[in-house]
């Protein structure tokens, strides 16, 4: 069985869990691996058995023999290394946000329509399997027309978080703090959940700690979903400053139930007023271990086998056009409408 061959690209915290993740699944193999600090690469390799590694993503390009890229460099880089890829052939798996802009975004979208290139981005909580079974349960209308959701994302985050990689703090490298780079996971989850379109926002962002960076850590926000005849609100509360650190919950209420879940660690949904059958997310064997795991081999099934993936390129234009609407709603102190451009690629 030839095996599926990844490119990791930024050998930070995220790409060990993913590099785990891969070693796990029989089916693929990392071919080689780039960070622009190439001992860090070099460690990284000897770490997980990489024959391959460079400090140029280029040249990592050009000498490597792979079937994809996995990139988790700082959030401004992924567009310019997505489009490099997708030229070479390569199909792209990217950590959220695909870019720090919508107009990025779009771009990517219609290049990998173009090319014909596959282009995932890792909102792996699609995968995870209480999240998985509360989006089912709304949208298949077991929970009767939705009334509203909320979530809220309690995390700490210290100071060795920016100290260890400063550009989480900067915001033109990072595009947010913790309402994209954090929420952002369990906000695509709500979304989809409740259905519908989001059509306006007020948001409030806010440095309560970490006054020495540019981005905010803590964020509040109500989106106005158009549903039906009616508008639904999906209420939001994010932080890195929650003391201690508590689990993330998101909650839909509908005329026949509510759905309630708590992770991503241990995940759980349990529902109240309506009887469920709880479905699960797609794939098998190791991968079910994490959700993290399913969207990796989601992806590969994606790109071999033509199976649907949960989360291609277009899927992320949602959530992002939200959270740019949220941050510019926070900077007028306005209600602003959500940009719809994505519907393009959305329906």
């Amino acid at each position: 069985m030839k095996k599926f061959k990844m490119a990791i690209v930024g050998c930070g915290d995220i790409a060990r869990y993913t590099a785990l993740g891969v070693r796990l699944n029989r089916k693929i193999e990392i071919g080689a691996c780039v960070d622009i600090d190439g001992e860090r690469a070099m460690a990284f390799a000897k770490k997980f058995k990489i024959k391959n590694s460079f400090d140029d993503y280029e040249k990592m390009l050009e000498d490597a023999d792979v079937d994809a890229v996995y990139i988790a460099s700082p959030h401004n880089l992924h567009v310019g290394m997505i489009k490099s890829a997708i030229l070479r052939g390569l199909d792209v798996f990217c950590e959220k946000p695909i870019a720090t802009t919508l107009n990025d975004a779009l771009e990517i979208c219609r290049l990998s329509k173009e090319t014909g290139r596959k282009v995932g981005v890792n909102h792996q909580y699609r995968y995870d399997s209480g999240c998985y079974a509360l989006i089912s349960a709304a949208r298949k209308g077991e929970l009767g027309d939705i009334y509203y959701g909320r979530c809220n994302v309690p995390w700490w985050r210290g100071p060795e978080y920016f100290g260890d990689a400063p550009w989480h703090g900067s915001l033109e490298r990072s595009g947010g703090g913790t309402l994209l780079t954090q929420a952002s996971h369990i906000i695509d989850v709500m979304l989809l959940a409740m259905g519908g379109r989001p059509v306006s926002v007020f948001g409030v962002v806010d440095k309560k700690v970490y006054q020495d960076v540019e981005v905010e850590d803590t964020a509040l926000g109500i989106v106005e979903i158009e549903s039906g005849r009616r508008l639904a609100h999906l209420t939001i509360s994010a932080s890195m400053i929650a003391t201690p650190e508590q689990k993330v919950t998101a909650e839909v209420y509908g005329s026949k139930g509510t759905g309630i879940y708590t992770g991503p660690e241990s995940p759980k949904v349990k529902f109240l007023g309506a009887k469920i059958k709880m479905e699960k997310p797609p794939g098998r064997g190791l991968s079910n271990l994490h959700a993290l795991f399913r969207s990796i081999e989601g992806f590969r099934r994606w790109v071999v086998d033509g199976e649907k993936y949960l989360t291609p390129v277009e899927e992320a234009l949602l959530v992002l056009s939200t959270i740019m609407a949220l941050y510019k709603s926070s900077a007028t102190g306005k209600r602003e409408p959500v940009d719809d451009r994505y519907l393009e690629f959305v329906r």
